[in-house]
C-alpha cells in the first residue's frame, strides 16, 4: 500500500502486544524468516529492542508508537529518540492513543496537537518515514491537520469483521489515510464465529486467514499476532479473494465482540 507520501507500507504486518520481551526475539525472527515484511511494536509493550534484535531489518518496515500517556512536544522528541535508539530505524511513528490509557476518553487535544507539531519537525527532518495516530476519530485528526496542515498518514484502529468503525473507516478512505487494522480475528472471538466458519469451508481457508483476507479487501493493512510458528505461517498464506458478495455479506453482519479492548 502507498502512503500519501509516496512511501511504500506492506499490507500485513506482525503485531507484539502482550509479547514478553522474552518470547519478542524468537517470534519476530519466525515472521520475518516466514516472510512477514512489517513489525508492528510500540514502547508501551516493552518489547522494542526485542522485535528487532536478530534479524536483518534492512527489508523490514519498523512500526512503534509514543506512549498514550505523553503529550507535550519535548516527551515526544525524548521517547521518539529512545525508540530510536532501541530500533536503529522507525518507518512510521504513531500516537498510541488521543488520551493516557487510564483516562479513556479525555481531552487532551491541546496536547495531541504539541505531540503532533513534533511529529511534523520529526519527519521534515527526515528521521521518520512516516506519522500517523492510533485510535483517534475523525474530529480529533482533523484538528490535528487544520493545527498543522499535515494529516495524518496511518490510523491503527480497532478493525475487525462487525466492528468496521464506519464514521472513522470513511473519513480515513475519504482523506487518504491507510488504516491498519489491529484485532483482526477480534481477540480469536471471531474464530468461533459460525457465520465466519461457513466461508471458511467455502474457501477452503482457517476462519483466521477468512478475517485477515477480509480485512485486505476492504483496504486496510490487518497486523497479525502469534507466537506459536504455524499459526504465524499460516496467518501470511492470504493470497486469494474474497468475493464481492462475500465482503458485502460479512459488511452486513451486527456488531460482534464489539467491546473489545483498545490495544494499549
Amino acid at each position: 500500500m502507498k502512503l500519501m507520501n509516496g512511501v511504500e507500507m506492506p499490507n500485513i504486518g506482525f503485531g507484539t502486544w502482550q509479547i514478553e520481551p522474552k518470547d519478542a526475539k524468537a517470534s519476530c525472527m519466525m515472521a520475518v524468516k516466514h516472510g512477514y515484511k512489517m513489525i508492528d511494536t510500540a514502547e508501551s509493550y516493552g518489547n522494542e529492542e526485542e522485535c528487532v534484535s536478530g534479524i536483518d531489518t534492512k527489508d523490514v518496515f519498523i512500526v512503534t508508537k509514543l506512549p498514550a500517556q505523553y503529550k507535550t512536544y519535548d516527551e515526544a522528541v525524548i521517547h521518539f529518540n529512545e525508540s530510536l535508539k532501541k530500533l536503529g530505524r522507525i518507518d512510521l511513528y504513531l500516537i498510541h492513543a488521543p488520551w493516557p490509557w487510564n483516562e479513556q476518553g479525555k481531552d487532551c487535544m491541546e496536547g495531541n496537537i504539541m505531540v503532533w507539531k513534533a511529529f511534523c519537525d520529526l519527519y521534515k527532518a527526515g528521521k521518520v518515514g512516516a506519522i500517523g495516530v492510533s485510535n483517534f476519530h475523525p474530529d480529533e485528526m482533523d484538528m490535528l491537520y487544520k493545527a498543522t496542515g499535515v494529516m495524518p498518514m496511518v490510523n491503527q484502529i480497532r478493525y475487525f469483521i462487525g466492528n468496521r468503525q464506519i464514521d472513522t473507516y470513511n473519513y480515513c478512505i475519504k482523506n487518504n489515510i491507510a488504516i491498519m487494522a489491529y484485532s483482526p480475528l477480534a481477540t480469536s472471538e471471531l474464530l468461533e464465529s459460525e457465520e465466519v466458519k461457513k466461508m471458511a469451508v467455502k474457501y477452503n481457508k482457517t476462519p483466521a486467514q477468512i478475517c485477515i483476507r477480509y480485512c485486505i479487501d476492504t483496504n486496510t493493512i490487518p497486523v497479525v499476532k502469534s507466537t506459536k510458528e504455524e499459526r504465524i505461517k499460516a496467518n501470511l498464506d492470504v493470497d486469494f479473494k474474497l468475493d464481492d458478495e462475500d465482503i458485502k455479506y460479512l459488511n452486513s453482519l451486527k456488531p460482534q465482540a464489539s467491546t473489545r479492548p483498545y490495544r494499549s
